[in-house]
């Protein structure tokens, strides 16, 4: 029998981690650390979640706790309101007392408000659908029957802020918590005050929203039915976190677009690759439904399902992320480059997605159930940094549909999305037929005969 953490022990976990969270964010604030700013507060966040998860359950943010404890109320797994109250109150003065220690250490401290041209409405989108994104991966990884046990929690977790604060840090500041905002309200008071209602506000919205959504793609966790429909949310949810960070990237110019949009794709996939297999676009449905090793999970009609949400959630990301911003961008090759040299990058690049995701999802032999979502993530990584100046680095049709219905206001054409969508598909039907070739051992071990090796 585990032995029992006392709840005073519990608290002093939560004030611990949420102290060392607002802590390195203001470091790195009035360090300027603009490149590497957001990946230093990812990595604080999971490391203190490793440190400390097996103490309190790590929530280190009051929005964390709300959607947790709504959890509990909708009749799933949770926690109390009372425990949730104390949580709270404890997170919020770690943030206070971390606001006004960083500004103490440097001597200056900085003001809670939207960057220079954004009002209301982006920032409070903003807020709001990163800390959606932060609550539903804490509940899926963390709290959901269906992934219990697992090693990736942390990392899932902590690189949800990787995704949010290159994409929407730029706009709101990026706090999704909090103790965050209320922390540097406060410290900066003779600056202005006031911004923290709005952002808490927005926060706790996006914390109810993901426990909603939350019962939507697992509702046998709250004692109902299984849905067939859980999976279809569940690529809807995916696809539209992924391609929302693509564009608020590109339009922020972000200094670590690509690691950004990664770390976006490897979080919601840790999250979702159980209820839907977290495909997030049709290159890689294509290339599971050609492979021909999930028939009975993905056959053609489930696949034509999948494809048609990942598609409407390009339509309705591309659409957020032009009214965030006023504006959008055209997907076409780069400056210099032809439409040939962007369609072999496409090409190459999507066959590399498409291939890792059969080899560490799929195969029998080559899959790994820890380490799966940061391989298939860093797929992007490669390919946005190696050919996002030619191409664009979509990799994935929904993308390249997403960002070409938005971009119609930018001037966009058709050739290039078509061209990028057809080849994108190829690269992931080609991906199937390559990992048939290497991967046949999975069939030699089931004792089914590769039709492949047959015919030779």
């Amino acid at each position: 029998m585990a032995p029992t953490v006392s709840l005073s022990t519990k608290l002093a976990a939560e004030f611990i981690g949420t102290f060392l969270l607002v802590f390195t964010v203001g470091c790195n604030v009035l360090s300027a650390n603009a490149v590497w700013g957001g990946v230093s507060i990812a990595c604080v966040l999971m490391v203190s979640i490793y440190a400390l998860g097996g103490i309190s359950g790590a929530n280190f943010n009051p929005a964390v706790t709300l959607s947790i404890a709504l959890s509990q109320a909708s009749g799933g797994a949770g926690m109390d309101w009372k425990t949730a109250g104390m949580y709270m109150g404890v997170q919020f003065l770690a943030g206070l007392c971390a606001s006004i220690s960083y500004s103490v250490l440097f001597w200056n401290t900085f003001n809670l408000a939207p960057a220079p041209g954004f009002g209301f409405v982006s920032t409070g989108l903003c807020e709001l659908l990163y800390t959606f994104m932060l609550c539903f991966v804490v509940l899926n990884v963390a709290v959901a029957k269906g992934t219990a046990g697992n090693s990736f929690y942390g990392l899932a977790i902590g690189f949800v802020i990787i995704a949010g604060a290159y994409g929407a840090g730029s706009i709101s500041g990026g706090c999704f918590n909090p103790a965050v905002a209320i922390g540097i309200d406060v410290a900066s008071a003779g600056l202005g005050f006031g911004w923290c209602i709005y952002y808490v506000m927005c926060e706790f919205l996006g914390a109810a929203a993901a426990t909603g959504l939350f019962m939507a793609v697992r509702p046998e966790d709250f004692g109902k039915e299984a849905s067939p429909h859980s999976a279809l949310v569940s690529e809807f949810l995916g696809t539209f976190m992924l391609i929302l960070t693509v564009g608020l990237n590109v339009l922020g110019s972000s200094k670590a677009g690509a690691f950004s949009i990664a770390a976006s794709l490897m979080s919601m996939i840790y999250a979702l690759g159980d209820v839907s297999g977290a495909h997030f676009n049709p290159a890689v449905t294509v290339a599971i439904l050609v492979s021909g090793r999930c028939e009975a999970d993905l056959p053609p009609a489930r696949a034509g399902a999948y494809i048609g949400a990942q598609l409407a959630a390009g339509l309705v990301a591309g659409a957020c992320y032009t009214g965030i911003y006023g504006g959008s961008f055209a997907i076409a090759p780069g400056a210099s480059h032809t439409l040939l040299q962007a369609s072999i990058a496409e090409l190459v690049f999507t066959f590399v997605l498409c291939f890792v995701v059969l080899a560490v999802a799929v195969s029998s032999t080559t899959k790994d159930k820890t380490m799966f979502g940061l391989a298939i993530g860093s797929c992007v990584t490669v390919g946005g940094n190696a050919i996002g100046a030619i191409s664009g680095g979509s990799l994935n049709p929904a993308v390249t549909f997403g960002l070409a219905c938005a971009g119609v206001s930018a001037g966009q054409t058709i050739l290039a999305p078509i061209i990028y969508c057809l080849v994108e598909l190829a690269a992931g039907a080609g991906a199937a037929v390559t990992f048939k070739a290497t991967h046949s051992v999975d069939l030699e071990d089931s004792g089914v005969k590769d039709p492949l090796k047959e015919s030779v």
